[in-house]
């Protein structure tokens, strides 16, 4: 009988023993698949700084010129010699630009009232010529602060963040050319889990998918649309990728086929490619 009992408790021990062995194991030392934020895509480079004290939101770039944005301002850069040569200037209120697209020769910068309530959120449009900021597209009140805004094709994809204990509901919104709004996506737990209580800064088009940046990590998370026979309403992970940026507002060059940001404590306007193997 007491054998009987002393198997019967061995055998009871047996998965209990397992499991808490298990939790002191390094990652992926029992056959899991190490955690999503943890894959790594290819990383990215910096080519070229220049000092920008306006380097506090974001940058953009055309052939000849590097633009530095901060919350009410846009200074103009020589590619060339590094020296700012214009400064923006505005017959409106401009109170907290976040980012900064090129199309057909002018810049679409994000903006909105945040922190104020309710949220008021525009597409500014700079024309590089006058320097002059005025308002592109007028979204009154969307549901958050618009933080990126950029084009594709017939489209327009749109970052509305939400802040705080909110933030997992940021959402992009794609409209067509008429600004009807023909889709929305939250971003995945792997994403708004590594960016505390910030949110969803920065976002480009890149090989048919997203690179979009949070506020202050040097990362960039590779996210694609789900596809419409999926019915989902959740971008999807991919990878996140080392880059030199500090989070915020990042745009394409065109000069290098790469990417522009900034470093906003080192206030410099950076310029990344991929890295080689």
């Amino acid at each position: 009988m007491q054998k009987h009992f002393a198997v019967v408790a061995i055998a009871l021990m047996l998965p209990l023993c397992a499991l808490v062995t298990a939790s002191f194991l390094p990652a992926g030392a029992h056959g899991l698949e190490p955690a999503e934020s943890t894959k790594q895509g290819p990383a990215w480079e910096q080519t070229k700084s220049i000092a920008a004290p306006e380097a506090h939101q974001a940058a953009a770039a055309d052939e000849k010129y590097a633009y530095a944005i901060t919350n009410s301002k846009i200074a103009k850069y020589d590619r060339k010699t590094d020296q700012r040569v214009a400064t923006s200037t505005a017959k409106i209120v401009v109170k907290h630009l976040n980012s900064g697209f090129f199309h057909e020769g002018k810049l679409y910068c994000a903006h909105s009232n945040y922190p104020l309530k309710p949220e008021q959120s525009e597409i500014m449009l700079l024309d590089p010529a006058s320097m002059e900021i005025a308002v592109f597209k007028d979204f009154g009140n969307f549901g958050g602060s618009l933080t990126w805004a950029i084009q594709r094709g017939e489209h327009w994809w749109c970052n509305f963040a939400r802040y705080g204990s909110t933030n997992q509901e940021t959402f992009l919104v794609r409209f067509d050319d008429k600004w009807n709004e023909t889709g929305r996506w939250t971003y995945p737990d792997v994403v708004i889990n590594q960016i505390g209580s910030a949110s969803i800064s920065g976002g480009v088009w890149h090989k048919d998918t997203l690179l979009v940046t949070d506020h202050d990590h040097g990362v960039l998370y590779r996210l694609q649309v789900p596809a419409a026979d999926k019915k989902s309403t959740e971008l999807e992970f991919i990878a996140q990728e080392k880059a030199p940026f500090t989070g915020q507002g990042i745009a394409h060059d065109p000069v290098t086929g790469g990417l522009v940001g900034i470093n906003r404590a080192k206030k410099e306007i950076l310029f990344a490619v991929p890295a080689k193997p």
